[in-house]
């Protein structure tokens, strides 16, 4: 796998901004969030990283949670053409060192993980709950 250059990418602690976190979950292949969720929820991010190149956001992380008991790391987005060079595993790796640095002893932390996400984010000790739990979702949709 061809690495990134840091010359080219700059990596920010940084929420994105509505339009952006759209336009990178849309083009990565994430569900789709309304302006209206967006909005909402951006702003309850406990902790964010985003990649630039050339000036241009093209991949985020966050972690969204209680701050105390439970978190759950959310929207790894990467653009396509920048994937398959490391740049979502040196974001979901700062979101890690975040974790381990502030949340509390025996905090829980998840994420869902799509496809063969899964590999990178059990590098960094991530198991799956099967059998033991299983993940369950309800999506809200209005007309």
């Amino acid at each position: 796998m061809p690495r990134f250059d840091p010359a080219l990418y700059s990596f920010h602690t940084e929420t994105p901004d509505s339009e952006t976190y759209r336009r990178l979950r849309a083009v990565s292949g994430l569900s789709p969030k309304s302006e209206e969720a967006a909005r909402r929820g951006l702003p309850n991010t406990l902790h964010a990283v985003i990649a630039r190149f050339q000036g241009r956001t093209v991949a985020m992380g966050r972690v969204v949670g209680d701050g105390g008991a439970f978190f759950q790391v959310v929207d790894m987005a990467v653009e396509p053409e920048h994937q398959g060079q490391g740049i979502g595993k040196a974001i979901f790796a700062a979101l890690v060192d975040w974790l381990r640095e502030t949340a509390p002893d025996s905090a829980y932390v998840s994420l869902v993980a799509d496809g063969e996400a899964r590999h990178l984010y059990a590098q960094f000790g991530f198991e799956p709950v099967m059998p033991a739990s299983i993940g369950m979702a309800l999506r809200i949709r209005r007309d």
